[in-house]
């Protein structure tokens, strides 16, 4: 799979990170951030893989001991493990509050 250097679409200032998301709370994929290290853009790979994919709904189901890692993430029907390092490279605009 071939990864675009250029974001998959136009950054919003209503835009976070998926790691950023309280429990419960829905968004939707914006774009995938690149990093700029080679290194690192495996891990976008994989993001995209997973099916986290811009217009896919997310929502941050729990997280770790005191509020850290790991993140248990929703995207569509499947759901996933994510460390915040992972999760920082999805972008996200907010939809709303699920549950409490």
């Amino acid at each position: 799979m071939r990864i675009h250097p250029e974001p998959l679409t136009t950054p919003s200032a209503a835009e976070s990170s998926l790691s950023d998301l309280d429990v419960g709370v829905v968004g939707v994929v914006t774009r995938l951030q690149m990093p700029d290290a080679a290194a690192e853009r495996g891990r976008v790979a994989r993001l995209l893989e997973l099916g986290f994919l811009p217009g896919e709904t997310v929502r941050v189901l729990a997280r770790g001991p005191a509020g850290g890692e790991p993140l248990a993430v929703r995207v569509g029907d499947a759901t996933f493990a994510l460390r915040s390092h992972e999760a920082q490279h999805v972008r996200v605009a907010r939809l709303g509050d699920i549950h409490r």
